[in-house]
């Protein structure tokens, strides 16, 4: 079920022009996820990373690109998105096939040492309340001390009008920067849908989706609630580091290394 290089960079290239209109500045949450992990790994010659929910690859890519002597492991349940990833950011990461949160998921990853930092961006909020405290713990119990997850999401403000206020400004935001997309997520999908080259992975996908039964809550919580189930989870440390509307980076530190800072930097 594999793509060609040219395929495969073409329908890359679509995803990152779509997903600009859903992530408020893009580019600069990237970036300051980036940041994140460049400092928490100074001084390390081969920092180990993982990124839950990779998609095509594009926050893999990025930071292959920062810190090019990290180790990344990339994971998602999608293999349309896997196999776009895989040919066309094949350097990158090695990418691992399983669906985060599930009873078991981990082992798929075969980390053979500690993670210094596991990332995501638009992926955890799939995750049901109970699934996603589950799936801290285990991101906890997979970091060493002092180690960081770093999540770029929309974090609501606890209940309206506040939470309407800061979607309406990131939304503002969104079409000024990202206007220029042609395309949304649903005529993505629609049109790789009618790709022949891509016909089984779409298909492979629809099967994993109708055997999962809908059953992720695809809802976002407020940044406070994910910083108590962190808590809970065994991360001693959690701070908002970028913020624009209720676009944000939140960043998670496991225990309290000794000597570390804020940020878990020994």
């Amino acid at each position: 079920m594999g793509v060609s290089m040219g395929t495969a960079r073409a329908w890359v290239e679509r995803w990152e022009r779509q997903q600009e209109r859903y992530a408020v500045d893009r580019e600069e949450r990237f970036t300051v996820i980036a940041d994140v992990v460049e400092h928490i790994t100074a001084g390390r010659s081969r920092p180990h990373l993982l990124d839950l929910g990779c998609g095509p690859g594009s926050l893999a890519a990025r930071l292959a690109d920062r810190i090019p002597s990290a180790e990344i492991v990339a994971a998602d349940m999608d293999p349309l998105l896997l196999e776009l990833g895989r040919t066309h950011h094949a350097d990158a990461a090695r990418y691992v096939d399983t669906v985060i949160g599930e009873e078991g998921w981990a082992d798929a990853l075969r980390l053979e040492r500690p993670l210094d930092a596991a990332v995501s961006t638009t992926a955890l909020h799939y995750l049901s309340e109970p699934v996603l405290l589950r799936t801290y713990r285990c991101l906890a119990g997979l970091l060493r001390p002092g180690g960081v997850l770093v999540n770029g999401d929309h974090f609501p403000p606890d209940g309206a009008p506040s939470a309407d206020l800061t979607a309406y400004v990131g939304r503002r935001r969104a079409e000024r920067t990202g206007g220029h997309a042609h395309e949304d997520w649903r005529s993505w999908w629609d049109a790789a849908a009618r790709d022949p080259e891509l016909a089984d992975l779409f298909h492979e996908r629809e099967r994993r989706l109708a055997a999962l039964g809908g059953s992720g809550c695809d809802g976002h919580l407020a940044a406070g609630r994910h910083a108590e189930l962190l808590r809970r989870a065994g991360f001693g440390h959690v701070t908002p580091v970028w913020q624009f509307g209720d676009s944000a980076v939140l960043v998670a530190v496991k225990g309290d290394a000794p000597g570390a800072t804020a940020l878990g930097r020994p």
